[in-house]
């Protein structure tokens, strides 16, 4: 088993994602953005080369790995009708800074629907499928996301995905459903139900990504928890998964302090940092709690 976590819910700063890394005891980062002396704060795979060549002295002069890309590649900032070539140069750009950081898997998305979807296009299938060529192509794994995007908008979607995408492969988030709406249901579209979605794409599932919510009617939107104590059932899920085998990578994002998709969540630098290292904490004791029973 590989604990991980997106290090910039610690800090942009890429020793301060080295440092919440080793105070949990952890070797390896799920990288999305980071911020290294002289650069602006950018996506791994979008940061000048000369950024990046600190990244990767920084890393090995540290012994930290990079365990997976939380990449922007077709994420829900996108459309599917936006220029092709946008997501293409995201992908040239991303496969040999994977292969330099010897990193094995990527996070990608499937587009952000339109309000009133529930199918996915054509275009979508055939773009998801070129993408994971791509990777396949080059020694790597992309896995999908169940979050705001066409791949997400219900189990039976990532199903469809799935089987219409060869190679690709899935990352469980635990509390993504708690917000989704569940798009096979009639309008208007009840959330989706975490155990559910879970049950259907597990056997596709080669990492974990750990954040818990509950839904908030009063402000049509979630609000983040300790992992354990939302509606994303982490516990019931990671113990499903062990019983199961499961072995591989489990990632913590915790929302707690900011909200990736939301930049009017903020928050002071030393909470982040707490809050992420409590998080990881939180997790390695329930996941301790889960495996002696």
């Amino acid at each position: 088993m590989i604990l991980t976590g997106i290090g910039d819910e610690a800090g942009a700063p890429l020793d301060v994602q080295i440092k919440a890394t080793r105070e949990l005891g952890w070797n390896c980062i799920e990288m999305r953005n980071v911020e290294v002396s002289g650069f602006a704060k950018a996506n791994l795979h979008e940061i000048p080369d000369a950024a990046f060549d600190q990244v990767v002295a920084r890393l090995q002069e540290t012994g930290i790995g990079v365990y997976c890309f939380g990449s922007t590649v077709m994420n829900w900032a996108k459309k599917a009708s936006d220029p092709f070539e946008i997501t293409l140069g995201e992908v040239r750009r991303a496969i040999p800074r994977m292969q330099k950081l010897g990193t094995k898997y990527i996070r990608v998305m499937s587009f952000k629907p339109g309000d009133d979807e529930s199918a996915i296009p054509p275009i979508v299938i055939e773009r998801v499928r070129e993408v994971t060529r791509m990777f396949l192509d080059a020694g790597l794994t992309p896995v999908h996301e169940n979050c705001m995007n066409y791949g997400g908008m219900s189990p039976r979607h990532a199903l469809e995905l799935l089987e219409k995408v060869p190679g690709l492969k899935w990352v469980f988030d635990t509390a993504n459903p708690v917000f989704n709406p569940d798009r096979t249901k009639p309008q208007p579209w009840p959330r989706q139900d975490a155990w559910e979605f879970w049950t259907q794409v597990r056997d596709h599932v080669v990492h974990i990504h750990i954040k818990d919510a509950t839904w908030n009617t009063a402000k049509n939107d979630a609000d983040y928890n300790w992992p354990g104590e939302g509606q994303g059932k982490v516990r019931e899920i990671l113990a499903d998964a062990f019983a199961r085998g499961y072995d591989a990578g489990i990632s913590i994002e915790p929302h707690l302090a900011v909200v990736f998709h939301d930049a009017t969540v903020t928050s002071s630098e030393s909470a982040m940092y707490n809050s992420y290292v409590e998080y990881g904490r939180r997790l390695m004791k329930l996941i301790g709690e889960i495996k002696a029973k």
